[in-house]
C-alpha cells in the first residue's frame, strides 16, 4: 500500500493533502512553514500511515523557489519517514499546471493545489526524486550565486559601455585594448576631459598606463597615441553633462570591481567544496573547476536520471517532435522547459570544450556550416546535447575521458 502527500508551498505555511491509492482523502490540514509544523505533518502522516499499513510513503511539492527546500529537505532526512522509504518530489508547477487541466470542475484554492499534487503523485511516473545530497546543494547555492553574479557583471560592463560612449564616442573604435583593464579604468576615474587627455605629454600618459597597467602593456605608446587620437575625435560634451557621465562611470567600475571581487571569492569556495566530490568531469579538456561544479551541482547523484536523454531533458536540451500521419517536421524548437542553470553551465562548457577537444571542434565545425542563419549559437547547443552523453557516461560509469583514437587508412 501506498500513501500520496501533496503539499502546497508558500512562505507562511503549508496546505496538505493526505491521499490513498484509491484517490480517497485521509486528511486535509493546514500548518506553518517552519520546522514546527512540519514536525506536526511528519506526526500526522506517520500516524495514518501506521494506521493503514502502509508500506511506501510519496511527498510531492512544487518547486516554489526557496520556500519548498526547507520542507523537501527536513521531510527527505526524516528517520520516522524512512522507515516507510519515503520519496520526495520536487515537481515542476508547470506539469501541476497542465495536470490540473484535465479537470474542469476545479476551482483555484491552495487545498485543491496539494489535492492536485497528491493526485498527480498517484498518477505516478514521475521517475525524478529532486532532492540531493547535502553536499550537491551546498555546491549548488554556490553556483547559483556565481551564475547571479556573472550576468549581473555582464549587465554593469554594458551600461559602462552606453556612459563610455557619451564620455569618448570613439574609444571603442580608436583603442585596441581592454577597456576593462585596471589601466583604462584608472584612467576614467582620474575624471580626465577630452581636452586634458588630448594635451597631456604621450610619455607621460604611457608611463601612467604602463605603472597602472602593471607593465603588462607591450606597447604602452601605442596605446597612448590612440587614446589621444579618441579624445580627439570624440563629440565634446558640455560641463554639467560630462561631470554626470564621470559620476557614472565611476559607479559603474566600482561595481564591476565588486562583482569581480565576489566571483573570485566564489571560485575559491567552489574549489574547496569540489575537492570533496569524486567525479571526473574535469578529465574533459576545456572543463575546469567552475564548469564542472555548475554541471554538477544541478545533477546531483546520476543515479536520479535513467539515461541521458532524461538529462538531457532535465536540462531543456531536446527539441519537441512534430510528426501527424506521414508529415515530419524538418524544423521543431528547443523546449522552454528545463533547468536553465544547467543548460547555461554545459552550454559554457561546450563552447570551451569545442576549442581544445578535436573531436567536439569537428562536431561543431560541420554544425556551424549546415545552417546560414543563428549559426554559432545553433552549433553551440548541439554541442552541448554531445557533451551531455559525454557527461552521463562519464559520472555513471566514474570513467576517466580518453579521446577517441584516429586510425590510420
Amino acid at each position: 500500500m501506498k500513501l500520496f502527500v501533496g503539499i502546497d508551498v508558500s512562505s507562511q505555511d503549508m496546505k496538505a493533502c493526505v491521499m490513498n491509492l484509491d484517490g480517497e482523502t485521509l486528511s486535509s490540514q493546514t500548518v506553518e512553514n517552519n520546522l514546527t509544523g512540519a514536525s506536526y505533518l511528519r506526526n500526522q502522516i506517520v500516524d495514518i500511515a501506521q494506521k493503514n499499513l502502509i508500506q511506501e510513503i510519496q511527498i510531492g511539492m512544487e518547486a516554489t523557489s526557496v520556500y519548498s527546500w526547507h520542507p523537501s529537505m527536513f521531510f527527505h532526512e526524516d528517520e520516522s519517514l524512512k522507515k516507510f522509504k519515503t520519496k520526495v518530489f520536487t515537481i515542476n508547477p508547470k506539469l501541476i499546471k497542465k495536470f490540473k487541466e484535465s479537470y474542469t470542475d476545479l476551482d483555484k484554492t491552495d487545498h485543491i493545489d496539494a489535492w492536485i499534487i497528491a493526485d498527480r503523485l498517484r498518477f505516478g511516473r514521475l521517475r525524478l526524486s529532486a532532492v540531493m545530497q547535502e553536499q550537491y546543494i551546498a555546491l549548488q547555492r554556490l553556483t547559483r550565486m556565481r551564475y547571479h553574479l556573472v550576468h549581473n557583471l555582464t549587465r554593469e560592463k554594458q551600461y559602462f559601455l552606453q556612459h563610455l560612449f557619451y564620455k569618448c564616442s570613439s574609444f571603442t573604435a580608436e583603442v585596441e585594448s581592454s577597456v576593462f583593464g585596471n589601466a583604462m579604468m584608472e584612467l576614467l576615474l582620474e575624471k580626465y576631459s577630452l581636452d586634458e587627455i588630448s594635451s597631456m605629454d604621450i610619455q607621460e600618459l604611457a608611463h601612467y598606463l604602463q605603472e597602472k597597467g602593471k607593465n603588462r602593456f607591450t606597447d604602452a605608446e601605442c596605446i597612448a597615441k590612440s587614446i589621444q587620437k579618441a579624445a580627439r575625435s570624440s563629440y565634446r560634451l558640455s560641463k554639467c553633462v560630462e561631470d554626470s557621465i564621470d559620476l557614472l562611470l565611476a559607479t559603474s567600475i566600482e561595481s564591476i570591481r565588486s562583482i569581480t571581487k565576489q566571483i573570485k571569492e566564489l571560485d575559491k569556495a567552489i574549489r574547496k567544496l569540489l575537492d570533496g566530490i569524486p567525479n571526473t568531469l574535469q578529465s574533459i579538456p576545456g572543463i575546469g573547476p567552475v564548469y564542472c561544479a555548475g554541471i554538477l551541482a544541478e545533477i546531483g547523484q546520476i543515479e536520479r536520471f535513467d539515461n541521458q536523454a532524461s538529462l538531457a531533458k532535465y536540462a531543456g536540451l531536446t527539441w519537441s517532435k512534430h510528426q501527424s500521419g506521414k508529415f515530419q517536421a524538418e524544423e521543431t524548437n528547443m523546449i522552454r522547459s528545463g533547468n536553465h542553470y544547467l543548460r547555461y553551465y554545459l552550454v559554457e562548457a561546450a563552447n570551451s570544450v569545442q576549442r581544445l577537444e578535436p573531436e567536439f571542434r569537428a562536431y561543431y565545425l560541420k554544425k556551424y556550416h549546415e545552417v546560414p542563419k543563428h549559426q554559432h549559437k545553433r552549433a553551440l547547443v548541439l554541442t552541448a546535447r554531445k557533451l551531455v552523453r559525454l557527461v552521463d557516461a562519464l559520472l555513471r560509469n566514474d570513467q576517466i575521458y580518453t579521446p577517441r583514437r584516429k586510425v590510420d587508412k
